[in-house]
């Protein structure tokens, strides 16, 4: 900022007197601050941003809007409507459900990205309505993934965002706790504290934790114990083993479970939460949208390339993962603008602005990116944005941003 010296009362020259060029120079510095408070100006005044808004269908700004950039947690919105368009609102994943002649219960999972407790217990008062009352040990069979899928950008924190993909996952491959000196307890009441969920409290901090369960075999443990855990409570007694495995060919299925979310209440959460496991399910079994095969993370990065290239006929871009959490993944602005375009269908799943009805838009968030694309409300009808940063900002620039391209 610059200081401006001015003379004492007495020395001062009457207004008239002033040169015009001095007035001019007083009057610009008086305006610089506003000009620096416009977040749309400081946007396209950094070097590594983007920013598109169209209207009616014609760029009204456009800054960079054709550099490919990291996309961050924008790419949840293509992956959104990929699984869409290819399912439809009111589509509804499946898990099934068989017994073999030893009397072991076996769950053949195809990724349904939203078996939360809440579900299992749907899936238990349907099998005790089927009859068994004993279960020799549980199965589980995740081979819809291959062994070696792995997302890339994910890392080995503890954090809920860091949790892996599985064909077949609880409460989203994380465990809510409480830990108080060497006592441990779920934090939900409709969780019951499994083994290895104990295992993990005591591992953690005191207090509430959230804390992913790392590994797929650990998260297949989780899900066998917590199932084991809810059958037990409904009068069924459960051994203790059980098996990773492909499940036996002359095993009998008994029931198929239809998730009572369908995939717009499953996407809708998903895009408000940025849930980093939805997102990334949803784009490995868009690999194989009939679950008839095994999928491999090559096959899902192949898989919604192909699907861009043909639905918006995209030639610069890159698809590493379909949460966003990988920085190979490159988007433009003026690519995801197109996206929002065909979004309109199922820009009501859009998540709406803290505090300002006239944005839906889908933040985006990595260290040293801030991305930020939806629609603004502007004249009564709603507009497509695209705001990428891959620079070091403050991240409420993306709201004053679309804030502003609201008014």
């Amino acid at each position: 900022m610059i200081a401006l010296s001015m003379p004492s009362q007495s020395s001062r020259r009457p207004q008239s007197k002033v040169p015009a060029l001095v007035t001019f120079a007083i009057a610009t510095l008086m305006a610089a601050p506003t000009a620096l408070a416009d977040p749309v100006a400081q946007v396209r005044a950094l070097p590594q941003a983007s920013l598109l808004l169209q209207e009616n269908g014609r760029d009204l700004i456009a800054t960079r809007a054709d550099t490919p950039r990291i996309p961050a947690s924008t790419m949840k919105v293509l992956t959104a409507f990929a699984a869409l368009e290819t399912w439809g609102r009111n589509h509804r994943f499946e898990t099934d459900f068989y017994t073999d002649d030893a009397g072991w219960l076996w769950v053949k999972g195809y990724a349904d990205p939203y078996l939360v407790s809440e579900e299992l217990d749907k899936v238990v008062s349907a099998l005790s309505a089927k009859g068994p009352r004993r279960i020799t040990g549980i199965g589980l069979d995740d081979s819809f993934f291959s062994p070696d899928v792995e997302i890339a950008g994910r890392s080995s924190t503890d954090n809920p965002y860091d949790a892996p993909v599985t064909a077949l996952a609880a409460n989203f491959n994380t465990v809510s706790l409480v830990r108080t000196g060497n006592s441990v307890k779920s934090a939900e009441p409709q969780t019951p504290l499994t083994d290895s969920a104990r295992r993990f409290g005591m591992a953690g901090a005191a207090g509430k934790q959230r804390v992913n369960l790392r590994e797929r075999d650990k998260a297949l443990r989780y899900f066998g114990e917590l199932l084991a855990a809810k059958l037990e409570g409904a009068g069924i007694q459960v051994g203790e083993q059980q098996r990773f495995a492909t499940m036996p060919r002359d095993a009998k299925r008994i029931y198929r479970h239809a998730n009572s979310r369908t995939l717009a209440e499953i996407v809708s959460p998903m895009l408000k939460y940025s849930n980093n496991f939805i997102a990334n399910a949803l784009f490995l079994r868009l690999a194989d949208p009939k679950g008839t095969g095994q999928v491999t993370i090559s096959g899902a990065k192949r898989a919604m390339t192909d699907f861009s290239r043909k639905r918006f006929a995209w030639r610069d871009f890159t698809i590493d993962d379909g949460a966003g959490l990988s920085r190979a993944n490159r988007l433009s602005a003026r690519q995801l603008v197109e996206l929002l375009d065909a979004f309109v269908p199922y820009r009501d799943l859009m998540p709406q602005q803290d505090g300002n009805p006239s944005v839906r838009a889908k933040t985006g968030t990595l260290r040293g990116v801030s991305t930020y694309a939806g629609y603004v409300r502007r004249g009564g009808s709603w507009e497509p944005f695209a705001l990428m940063i891959n620079e070091p900002v403050d991240g409420a620039i993306r709201q004053r941003v679309a804030s502003s391209l609201a008014r």
